[in-house]
């Protein structure tokens, strides 16, 4: 068995041995160059107030654009209209100018870092049922357990103390970091990536009370289906369905600690921040975004494009709209209720001397 290796040797990651002339940056990325006619080398990109001399920042969010005043990096990516007139940058950094800052800056960091690369193989201490079905180039890594019948495609990585059930089915380039699970009969599609912990097609939490008061278990027929270019983070759980099954939409990322209740539907390129909970049976719409701590009542529909604000508790939500609170109300309404709320203890002195 072959041990993993970082690609390639020579690059590890953010390591000065790799250089490249802010120029072939710049022309990589396809974005325009001030520079006044300095060409420096770039070693490596840094956050904006960490960032040192050969190294490559950005600014998207303008309550940083002060730092470009005192910052250290050798350039800085910015948007197209950073400052209002190219003549009056703040920064003595050469400026790269982008339509999307911040998507520049991801891959300029794909430029210098490279996560490691696993060879191919089956660890001794594996355990691969003889009726299970890996595409070529699979890596599977220490204590790995695959179940019977299950499918999995080309380029998968599965790295230790990952377990797949019986009778999953993956696509291609599936990723598992170590103590990801994926459970019986689930289905997942391809470019997948499940970090530490994840849980796919746990039970979801279904009893029914008997004539004495006892909670008898509802069976968990359903399926849980990730489609395609999906990305679940660490120890969250996508449970399985009572019957149907439990979806998420091709894109959509989920972050850490999300809880994802039996039968839920997640849309296309939706994002779920950590620790968002959707009981059983939510519908939510393509392009979503729930914040942090957003738990959402089951049985509801978040339409299309919507947004909750951190720690919004949401029912029905129509498209495009952005709540906040709990019970979540219109976000223009929420934050006139916020400046009423701090003025309470003014209201309430001014009542008394009354």
């Amino acid at each position: 068995m072959k041990t993993a290796s970082l690609w390639p040797k020579s690059r590890p990651g953010y390591n000065s041995v790799y250089r490249m002339k802010l120029s072939e940056i710049a022309k990589e990325l396809g974005v325009g160059l001030e520079n006044g006619g300095a060409d420096p080398e770039i070693k490596g990109v840094a956050g904006i107030e960490s960032a040192g001399p050969g190294e490559l920042t950005f600014i998207s969010n303008p309550k940083y654009a002060p730092l470009a005043r005192t910052t250290k990096a050798s350039a800085i990516i910015v948007s197209n209209d950073f400052p209002a007139r190219p003549g009056d940058s703040p920064s003595k950094a050469a400026l790269l100018r982008s339509q999307n800052p911040y998507l520049d800056f991801a891959r300029a960091l794909e430029m210098f870092y490279q996560p490691p690369r696993y060879a191919p193989g089956v660890h001794s201490t594996a355990v691969v049922d003889r009726s299970a079905n890996i595409g070529a180039d699979a890596h599977i890594g220490p204590y790995v357990v695959i179940g019977e019948d299950v499918e999995i495609g080309e380029g998968a990585v599965l790295l230790a103390h990952a377990v797949i059930y019986r009778g999953v089915k993956i696509g291609n380039n599936f990723f598992a970091h170590s103590h990801a699970i994926v459970r019986e009969f689930c289905r997942i599609g391809n470019n997948v990536v499940l970090q530490n912990g994840v849980v796919v097609g746990g039970d979801g939490f279904g009893f029914a009370k008997d004539h004495d008061g006892h909670w008898h278990k509802i069976v968990q027929s359903g399926p849980t289906v990730i489609d395609d270019d999906v990305e679940i983070q660490a120890n969250s759980c996508i449970d399985r369905a009572s019957v149907g099954e439990t979806r998420i939409g091709r894109g959509a990322k989920i972050d850490n600690l999300v809880q994802v209740g039996h039968g839920s539907t997640v849309g296309q390129d939706t994002l779920l921040c950590a620790q968002v909970g959707l009981a059983g049976s939510t519908d939510v719409g393509n392009k979503v975004i729930l914040a942090g701590q957003v738990g959402a009542a089951g049985h509801c529909k978040i339409g299309d494009g919507a947004i909750a604000t951190a720690q919004a508790g949401i029912r029905d939500v129509p498209p495009g709209a952005i709540v906040s609170g709990s019970p979540a109300i219109d976000n223009k309404l929420w934050r006139r209720c916020i400046v009423a709320y701090n003025r309470l203890p003014e209201l309430v002195k001014l009542l008394r001397k009354k």
